[in-house]
């Protein structure tokens, strides 16, 4: 009987190896064991799982990931508006959803929980397809890295959104300013980070107020 390793079995089966280790688990495939622990797969049990038709919700099982900037925009009903529309996506493409998850966070900020969720279930081989509006909802810097990561552990991005939001263009301003105050106060010290500070608030402003100006002129 041919036993295969778990990375030739991952390849038959068209999944990552972590999706193997994940159905182990829940009793979905068993491997034989040899004796120095390492897994092996038959073919027989590979068909069996095949044909058993427990893996077809988990090819088409998605993640969405949702993600603003402030509590405020939270607060206004940005961030569930965002959440509905990827479960419409899914739905009207006939995703299975896996997990929902949310941040209101900076997209410079490496360490958030929703992103850190999004990233271990795709480690652990729970999902084929990540569901988001566009890539800034993912990181503002270094998407790239993640999508190649993702894609590492077989999951596919889909960015529903033809254009960005309106108000891109102010939360890029206040990334920015997060950027630059850093490093101004290492710089210039505590007072010149204060004043690149405030000259960065009021572009903030200025781009905020002619923002709401082409809304109203909009309407």
């Amino acid at each position: 009987m041919e036993l295969l390793t778990i990375s030739k079995a991952a390849k038959k089966l068209g999944v990552h190896p972590n999706s193997l280790r994940n159905w182990e688990k829940r009793g979905l495939i068993k491997p034989v064991r040899l004796p120095g622990g390492q897994r092996r797969y038959s073919m027989d049990e590979l068909n069996r799982l095949l044909q058993s038709g427990q893996l077809n919700d988990g090819q088409e099982a998605v993640v969405l990931y949702a993600r603003v900037s402030t509590k405020k925009q939270a607060d206004a009903g940005n961030l569930n508006r965002q959440i509905e529309r990827l479960r419409q996506y899914a739905r009207e493409n006939g995703f299975t959803i896996r997990a929902e998850f949310t941040d209101v966070a900076s997209g410079l900020n490496q360490k958030r929980r929703g992103l850190a969720n999004v990233l271990k279930l795709a480690e652990q081989g729970e999902y084929k397809k990540l569901i988001i509006e566009y890539p800034d909802r993912l990181a503002r810097f270094g998407y790239e890295y993640i999508e190649r990561h993702l894609r590492y552990c077989g999951v596919e991005i889909i960015a529903i959104a033809e254009k960005e939001p309106e108000d891109v263009n102010s939360e890029l301003v206040r990334d920015l300013l997060a950027i630059v105050t850093t490093f101004s106060a290492r710089l210039y010290g505590a007072r010149g980070g204060r004043r690149v500070r405030q000259g960065f608030r009021e572009l903030i402003v200025g781009v905020e107020r002619d923002e709401k100006a082409k809304k109203e002129g909009n309407n």
